[in-house]
């Protein structure tokens, strides 16, 4: 039986509603100033993310990982609760890869078109959805 006394819990939610709500030993999330890991009793943060993957060890299954494709939003730990809001997420099972794959193919010609256009507003946009395209092919990877 896992030790739930040394558990926190972890919340992930969107606009569209809760997308991740477990038990865990171990987060780690990519915040914008690198990466960090929370275990129960952490100091109370609030941290920006970035476009990563979120990573969940749960105390009922010490051997695996739950991973999340997170495309930014923040971070708050506290009183053993770890709650990320963000504009999207997708567990890893979720992920549909053929159409992440669609959107990486369609993010690269939009920067080469934008690149040649010298459109820095389309450029911006494509390189944001390219990491998120990328971001969720790596994730669809620990199903």
């Amino acid at each position: 039986m896992a030790d739930q006394d040394n558990a926190t819990t972890v919340n992930i939610v969107t606009p569209d509603g809760v997308v991740y709500n477990h038990h865990a030993s171990l987060i780690v999330a990519s915040a914008i100033n690198g990466d960090i890991g929370i275990m129960s009793n952490h100091e109370p943060i609030i941290a920006p993310l970035k476009i990563a993957e979120v990573r969940v060890r749960r105390p009922d299954r010490p051997d695996h990982e739950d991973a999340i494709a997170v495309n930014g939003g923040f971070l708050e730990f506290s009183n053993d609760l770890v709650s990320i809001v963000a504009n999207s997420a997708e567990r890893a099972r979720d992920i549909d890869l053929r159409r992440a794959k669609y959107a990486k193919q369609q993010a690269e010609e939009t920067i080469k078109s934008a690149t040649d256009k010298h459109n820095v507003d389309d450029l911006d946009r494509a390189q944001v959805s390219l990491r998120k395209a990328i971001n969720r092919i790596n994730v669809s990877e620990h199903k």
